[in-house]
């Protein structure tokens, strides 16, 4: 009877083994599918705060705006956008200034930060959902549709992700017509004749090759100074900034007077294109707007 009563004993143990092991399957399966957005959509009432200048962008491009108590200080389009309370830079937020607004519903780009309050705000009892850093046009698609899912609007965002769609083909017809492509470096920054540059797997590098460019910079990732033999070497056709002001700025003259980027074909032409930031190097929903007028300053075509 004993011998009996432990063959059953073992039996019920497998069988539940093994449903624990299928349910974390079928977890692990849904997880896959939905991404990492949570499955059930926060409520029509949820407070939301945005951590990114896109996902702002996005929120506002699916009529969501009403539902937002907070942004970064990344976060200045639409102009609107402004108006909200600031809770600082999206890579030094203070999860204390977070939880004060008492949100809802928490959505951060995937490079938000610092790590340690990031965590924080993770293990409060608050939605938390990350946009994946993807600079291309599937990485815009999952953006929108993952914001979408977590505001609970689906249908909007699909209308929204079609419109984007038709965007980059009408872009990327655009790319394919060149017949030779610019070599372009981008330029974060030049503090004291040192020059920060885009390499691959960046922001720059995307919008880019979106634009039928081609980054002056392969040899690394991200961003990082250049030497003056780097740069020579590189010899892009075109020097690509940001527009900004105040200690950021970098003048013309100041650029051009540099030893190394005057031997280059870009320092000889004084090719020097200028764009907003966010909107250029954001990828959200005027990614390929960007795209199409970067590539009309590159080729000096029409049609921005």
């Amino acid at each position: 009877m004993t011998h009996i009563q432990l063959l059953e004993a073992n039996r019920t143990g497998l069988l539940k083994l093994m449903f624990t092991r299928l349910g974390r399957v079928i977890w692990l399966a849904a997880f896959i599918v939905v991404g990492s957005y949570p499955v059930q959509a926060a409520s029509d009432e949820a407070r939301v705060i945005s951590i990114g200048g896109a996902i702002t962008e996005i929120i506002f491009a699916l009529d969501q705006q009403d539902r937002l108590v907070a942004r970064d200080s990344t976060s200045t389009f639409p102009l609107a956008a402004e108006a909200l309370p600031d809770i600082g830079y999206m890579r030094a937020i203070s999860p204390e200034n977070v939880l004060a607004l008492k949100p809802d519903l928490i959505i951060a780009n995937a490079g938000s930060g610092p790590p340690e309050a990031i965590q924080v705000l993770k293990q409060a009892s608050i939605i938390f959902v990350e946009i994946p850093e993807r600079f291309d046009q599937k990485g815009v698609d999952d953006a929108i549709r993952i914001v979408a899912h977590a505001l609970g609007v689906p249908a909007k965002g699909d209308a929204l992700r079609a419109d984007v769609a038709r965007q980059f083909s009408d872009i990327s017809k655009v790319a394919e017509q060149v017949d030779e492509a610019e070599s372009v470096l981008f330029i974060l920054s030049m503090q004291s004749g040192r020059i920060l540059a885009a390499g691959t797997n960046t922001a720059a590098n995307g919008i880019i090759d979106l634009a039928g460019g081609k980054n002056a910079i392969q040899e690394f990732e991200g961003y990082k100074p250049l030497n003056e033999e780097s740069i020579i070497t590189a010899n892009p056709d075109v020097v690509l900034m940001m527009d900004r002001s105040g200690d950021h700025a970098i003048v013309a003259d100041e650029l051009f007077a540099h030893p190394a980027i005057l031997a280059t074909n870009a320092g000889k032409s004084k090719k020097l294109i200028r764009m907003n930031g966010l909107y250029l190097l954001g990828f959200g929903p005027r990614t390929a707007a960007a795209a199409r007028e970067l590539a009309a300053h590159l080729y000096q075509t029409s049609g921005q």
